[in-house]
């Protein structure tokens, strides 16, 4: 992370909590999260702690890391089944940082990667945690956007096929077309856009690392995290990326997956356990899935390229740097898409 608090931020953060009565007096701060996206920091005065989010130290691209339009997300949603922290106050830019920021509610608990904590870690508790991470995801689909005033927040119509345009555009070459390591997924998905399922609030992030459970059993999800991409869209976009974030048993995860590793413990539901009990919650036709869940591995490779690109021009997160991070998703979308018909075996020869 880039970025820390100044005594003279750390002293008008103090000064804009203690106006509206969330903390009071001197404050310290932590991060939190992996950094790699808006910052996030957990703020205390020794009695209360709330949460801070951020932007990143720009350059930020054209509508991205939208504080004010998370915020606004987040209070909608605190009323309706799923479960999100609640907003407590929201700063402008030039109250407390150059930049907007909000402040929310914090709730200890757990977020799952290599390992699932005590006392989950016991097989019955880790299926209970993969049955609610999917029921959540149903909840979120099944919120009313237009009841809740969300409906300004994206165009569900046609978005499968703007979406993929909007992101090839992000490393597209000067022609306009993909580079030529993403050009055979590029064009299998091209050749291969589904009409949309449907039209719902989607998260465009959602993954076991993404929400916060509950510290005590049973194993229940306390707040789903990290808003920053969410839209109107088609809900199997969520569906197919969560299944490219979960790893598969005897085969090299991609990146994301690989944070989820704790899935490969007894007890958690297989992909196909999770998609079942998706598709009997909500009556939604999953038979396309493979080009939902391919199109998140091309579309991690396309975020990482460009992550990675800006390192290059000296502007961004050393995370990316490695080009064999993009090339892990690129493979592992052609095995989704049935584009390389290796063996595993012939994989590493």
């Amino acid at each position: 992370m880039a970025w820390d608090w100044t005594p003279e931020t750390l002293g008008a953060l103090e000064d804009f909590l203690a106006s509206r009565g969330i903390t009071v007096g001197p404050l310290t701060t932590k991060p939190i999260g992996d950094g790699h996206s808006n910052l996030t920091f957990l703020v205390g005065d020794g009695t209360r702690s709330v949460v801070v989010r951020r932007p990143p130290p720009p350059p930020i691209p054209p509508g991205a890391h939208d504080m004010l339009r998370e915020a606004a997300l987040l209070s909608a949603l605190y009323e309706t089944e799923v479960p999100v922290p609640q907003v407590l106050a929201v700063g402008q830019a030039g109250d407390v940082l150059d930049v907007p920021f909000y402040v929310m509610s914090f709730a200890a608990g757990h977020v799952v990667t290599d390992r699932t904590p005590s006392p989950l870690d016991i097989p019955e508790q880790r299926r209970l945690i993969g049955h609610r991470l999917i029921d959540t995801l149903a909840d979120l689909h099944g919120v009313d956007w237009q009841s809740a005033g969300l409906g300004k927040l994206g165009r569900p119509e046609g978005f499968n096929a703007r979406h993929l345009s909007r992101m090839r555009r992000l490393i597209a070459q000067s022609d306009g077309s993909a580079p030529s390591d993403f050009a055979d997924v590029d064009a299998w998905l091209e050749a291969n856009v589904p009409s949309e399922s449907g039209a719902t609030l989607i998260h465009c992030d959602y993954r076991i690392g993404n929400v916060m459970l509950a510290p005590e059993a049973p194993g229940r999800i306390a707040a789903v995290l990290d808003w920053e991409l969410a839209t109107l869209g088609d809900p199997l976009i969520d569906v197919g990326y969560l299944i490219a974030t979960i790893p598969t048993p005897g085969q090299a995860p991609n990146p994301t997956a690989e944070l989820s590793a704790a899935l490969l413990e007894d007890g958690y539901p297989t992909r196909d356990e999770l998609t079942a009990r998706y598709a009997e919650a909500t009556g939604r036709n999953l038979s396309n899935l493979a080009w939902y869940t391919t199109f998140a591995l091309w579309k991690l490779a396309v975020l990482y390229e460009y992550s990675r690109r800006r390192v290059e021009a000296g502007i961004g997160d050393p995370y990316y740097a490695d080009p064999e991070l993009v090339q892990r998703f690129l493979a592992d979308a052609r095995r989704t898409a049935g584009l390389d018909r290796r063996t595993p075996q012939e994989e590493h020869t």
